[in-house]
């Protein structure tokens, strides 16, 4: 007996090598006895009733998800393929199809690889519940039998998007360039069947490694980057402005692209060779399921337990359409040791506080200012596609271009959101609550009016005509429109059950009022500078000042409503 194994039970459960959560977890032959097929036997048959209608559950949702898929795309789909052998022509965008799908598919799925991997940096593919993590895990059982299941449920859930989008592939190739339903889904299936294993693969490394953890923290901004070019780029091929050497390049460079040589493979527009892509996908997707399979009983007790707890979190707050609630057990959860410090020198007039703190806030959290780059950089990028393109090609990628416009604007107005969390915390401000909420507008504003001309300026260097010189402009009717977010104040649930005379409207209406701001601004936006061949620059900056002016004040009613809500009663 070694002198540890004498030591007291105390200091052994007190001391810093004996830390569970540090530790790694120990192997079968560590126990004496090995409880585990017992202890799973016996919560199998405690669990049965619970299991069964778990599983009537589960089946409900299933069969609702199928009869819709079915309904809505089965009959459709049915129907197109019916008249196309009747001599129906779907063939006319053809070519912009083909062209728009290499960037695109690259796209999807390197998008899919970084939103599992980001999902495992808080939840991941192992998804214990806390029962399990809290209690039977501390038990002397084998981790793998416990974990392993949860492993190959998150696979099988992941295998969900990728059939409907073979499923869509196939549809539309097959009407579109008259390849074969049967054919297209074929090819299209390997790569919505390997991405999305491979994706959880990634998740389980993630949950399983804290050094991939932090290279996951690190590339994200570069890889999402990625991802939004690579969308634009998408849209720049259906336009007509793709650039195939490139996208060459693109479909070889990993599995995401794999999976668009293979799925081109029965179409016109095939690569030469491009089916040898389907070996390597296949191999390392086998492999990634042997490792994933094997690291997911090595994970961290610690990590499932922060994992459980976060994810209980953000369930309760989904539960009641708390969407910030959620967003913020996240960031609490994600946060790094490693916190920016810059300082402003304090302000010398009593004016300035508001800004002073709005602007120390956001230097203190540079991920914002880098959201707000990177939205920025596809909205500026598809404005030359918005001055060529005309008819609803051109209303459509307006509104586009200002959707990103306004998710770059909205990452900048963070504090005025954290001001209205709750009114009462601004007791301190000598201003009236709905002035102190327009004052919460001026570093947003003039952070994306700065923004948006140094974009324009890169842009117009690079040859993007003067169309981008009105993007500075037209931050401001987008920062307000997310003064007009940040003032709806908390969620009201109770819209999603508003009677009305045309069916259950209460989810739209519940929409309408969650997301206000872009709801109005983006359709509205995009008719004022859409419409024909765009209007003249005068034309462009009056609707701007004007929507800006409209949202504006709009936001200043909400505020005044919302602290309203809030005053306490005499």
């Amino acid at each position: 007996m070694s002198i540890a194994d004498g030591a007291p039970q105390e200091e052994r459960e007190l001391s810093p090598e004996a830390d569970p959560e540090k530790e790694p977890q120990p192997e079968p032959e560590a126990w004496a006895d090995d409880w585990t097929g017992d202890t799973l036997a016996l919560l199998r048959a405690l669990r049965a009733p619970h299991r069964r209608s778990r599983a009537g559950q589960i089946g409900y949702v299933v069969y609702v998800g199928v009869m819709m898929v079915l309904t809505w795309g089965g009959l459709l789909s049915i129907g197109a393929f019916a008249n196309a052998s009747m001599g129906a022509d779907y063939t006319g965008h053809d070519a912009q199809l083909l062209a728009a799908l290499p960037s695109g598919v690259c796209a999807l799925g390197l998008g899919l690889i970084l939103v599992v991997a980001r999902d495992a940096l808080w939840r991941g593919p192992v998804v214990a519940p806390r029962a399990t993590v809290d209690w039977l895990l501390n038990q002397p059982v084998r981790p793998g039998p416990v974990l392993r299941p949860w492993f190959w449920i998150s696979c099988a859930i992941a295998l969900v998007p990728g059939l409907l989008a073979a499923a869509g592939a196939g549809v539309a190739l097959g009407l579109m360039d008259r390849t074969g339903f049967l054919p297209a889904f074929g090819w299209a299936l390997i790569g919505g069947v390997c991405v999305p294993l491979l994706a959880t693969c990634c998740g389980v490394a993630v949950e399983r490694y804290e050094g991939a953890a932090r290279f996951v923290r690190r590339v994200s901004p570069l890889v999402a980057l990625l991802v939004l070019l690579l969308a634009v780029q998408s849209v720049l091929g259906w336009t007509g402005h793709g650039n195939s050497t490139l996208e060459l390049a693109e479909m070889w460079s990993g599995p995401w692209g794999w999976a668009a040589l293979v799925g081109l493979t029965p179409t016109t527009a095939a690569v030469s060779g491009g089916w040898l892509a389907l070996v390597p996908l296949l191999l390392l997707t086998a492999v990634a399921l042997v490792l994933g399979y094997r690291g997911a009983a090595g994970i961290r007790l610690g990590s499932l337990r922060e994992r459980a707890r976060t994810a209980a979190g953000v369930a309760a707050a989904l539960r009641t359409a708390e969407l910030r609630s959620a967003r913020m057990v996240l960031a609490q959860n994600q946060q790094s040791g490693r916190r920016a410090r810059l300082r402003i020198p304090p302000p010398s007039r009593a004016w300035l506080a508001v800004p002073w703190r709005d602007a120390t806030a956001l230097l203190r959290a540079p991920s914002r200012i880098g959201r707000a780059v990177l939205f920025s950089v596809p909205a500026l990028l598809l404005v030359p596609a918005v001055a060529a393109a005309s008819g609803v090609d051109r209303l459509l990628l307006t509104a586009v271009t200002v959707s990103f416009g306004y998710l770059a604007a909205a990452q900048l107005a963070e504090p005025a959101r954290v001001e209205a969390d709750d009114p009462r915390r601004a007791g301190w401000s000598p201003y009236p609550y709905g002035e102190l909420m327009l004052r919460h507008a001026v570093v947003p504003a003039l952070s994306a009016v700065l923004l948006a001309a140094l974009g324009a300026g890169v842009a117009a260097a690079l040859g993007a005509g003067a169309a981008v010189w009105l993007a500075p402009v037209a931050a401001l009717p987008l920062t307000a429109a997310a003064m007009v977010n940040a003032c709806r104040g908390p969620s009201r649930v109770e819209l999603m059950y508003t009677p009305t005379g045309m069916g259950s409207m209460g989810p739209f209406i519940f929409l309408a009022w969650y997301a206000a701001g872009p709801v109005t601004l983006v359709p509205a936006l995009a008719f004022a500078l859409g419409l024909g061949h765009g209007p003249s620059a005068v034309t462009g900056v009056f609707w701007c000042l004007l929507f800006a002016g409209v949202l504006f004040y709009w936001s200043y009613q909400r505020a005044l409503t919302l602290s309203g809500r809030h005053r306490p009663k005499d």
